[in-house]
Order: structure tokens, then sequence, then C-alpha cells
């Protein structure tokens, strides 16, 4: 083969290994990015309208607050491409997840919406049934109602339970579960109580640092996921059950021993 003939191969293997590398950075991906979301505390308010709402037995007024946390992911029809996934692997309020785990039912918006609307009605009750059976009261006397707008998904099954818990028990002795803190966290809940792992931890985290709280109740098993972008001045405080999870803050508010990851 030729000088001549040698540098044209060259120049075509370049250009097409050039085609590849540009078709493969605007080729759409199966992933979603995500950031950290909206939290919410759920003894306030949310649009003029008590998150919580206890009929049939007298409900406290509390001090501090129970956020619950969120994250946001690129849209079930959004294109994501390599440099968006590299993006996302070098910045710490970013995370790159597969679309399926974030969008594990439906084809689109509106079915994923529902979708998520009816996991957050489920959340609702398991939390309502997990607070009431640590209380010893009846659902047949006690009534609880929560609210939420945009908010889908199990994960603020945790926070509302213990939402409900202070709302008609505080810790017991007259004190709010909080100290008067603003504690933030995440974890499904099952009506027996039990707390269950739910993804994104580390992004909501941030979340909850960006919106004022100095301490995060996760679940025991995401805790090295917790660890992984800690922010500056938050406490980590690992819960498996409502139990614990009530345990935890009132050893917090008295300064006893506490878990840690």
């Amino acid at each position: 083969m030729s000088a001549r003939a040698r540098a044209l191969a060259v120049c075509t293997a370049l250009v097409l290994a050039l085609a590849l590398l540009v078709t493969a950075a605007l080729a759409p991906l199966p992933y979603s990015v995500a950031y950290p979301g909206m939290t919410a505390n759920v003894l306030g308010t949310d649009k003029g309208k008590p998150v919580i709402t206890v009929t049939g037995a007298p409900a406290r007024r509390t001090s501090g607050q129970l956020r619950m946390t969120s994250i946001v992911a690129t849209g079930p029809d959004a294109s994501v491409h390599l440099p968006d996934i590299v993006q996302g692997w070098l910045r710490t309020d970013e995370a790159v997840m597969p679309k399926e785990a974030v969008y594990p039912v439906g084809n689109n918006t509106e079915e994923i919406a529902e979708h998520n609307a009816a996991q957050m009605r489920e959340s609702q009750d398991t939390a309502t049934a997990a607070a009431l059976d640590h209380l010893g009261k009846s659902p047949k006397d006690v009534k609880v109602s929560l609210s939420l707008a945009d908010v889908g998904g199990p994960s603020a099954g945790l926070m509302f339970a213990l939402g409900i818990v202070d709302k008609l028990n505080g810790d017991g002795t007259g004190h709010d579960l909080t100290g008067g803190r603003t504690i933030a966290g995440t974890g499904t809940i099952t009506a027996s109580g039990k707390v269950g792992a739910v993804g994104g931890v580390a992004l909501k985290t941030q979340a909850a640092r960006r919106d004022g709280a100095t301490v995060f109740l996760v679940p025991r098993k995401e805790c090295a996921d917790a660890r992984a972008e800690l922010p500056q001045g938050m406490r980590l405080i690992p819960v498996s059950t409502l139990d614990g999870a009530v345990g935890a803050l009132k050893a917090l508010r008295t300064g006893g021993a506490l878990p840690s990851c």
C-alpha cells in the first residue's frame, strides 16, 4: 500500500471514529438525571391547609419541624445524552439513575403521575395505621386525614407517621418529638411500623440541609448512600422501625445515646 493510500485509510478511520463518538454523544440513553427536590413540614400547612388533621382526639400544638424530602428527575420522555450522564457523575448535586428505577410503572407522564398518587395515598393510610398502633389508639375513634399536594410516591411514610405521633402524643411527657429542631427524613413504612429503603437519599439530605434541617432520619440499609455526599452540619440517625425512630428523637431531645450510621 502506498503512503497516500495509508494516509487515506487513517483519515477514513479517524472520520468514522469521530462519527461514532458524535453519534454516541447525541444518542438518547435509558437514564434519568435526578436532583434535590422539595421538602415539606408535615407538622405545618400546605397551600393554606394543615398537612395533618386529627378528629376524635385532641391534637397538640407543636414546635419545630418534621420535613419530608423528595427528589426530582428528568421526565420519562426526556432525552438524556452522554454529556448529561458524565456531568451527573461529576456533580454532587446530581445523580444518574436507570430510567426504570425512577419510573418503574407507566409509559407516559399521566400514567406515572396516577401511579405515584396512588402510592402516596397508600403511604398515608399505612402511616396512619402505624402511628395509631404505636400509640395504642383505635382507628375507629381517631381519624387522621393527610393533605400534601404535588407530591407522589411512598417515601414520606415515616415522616407522616412521626407527624401523627407528635400531633397526638408528642414524646409522651409533654414535649415535642422535635425538641424544637428542624428534622428531616425519608423512608417507607408498613402498617406494623417497619421502615423501608427509598433511594435518592444523598440528594434528599442536600434538600433537607438547604431547607434548614440539621438532623436526618434515614433507613438503616441506606446509611452508606446517605454518608456519600452528606452536607456539612447534618447529623444522620438510622432507623428501622417507627418505635425506633420515636425513641431516637426522644434521646436526641434529652441527650441520650443515639444510633449512628
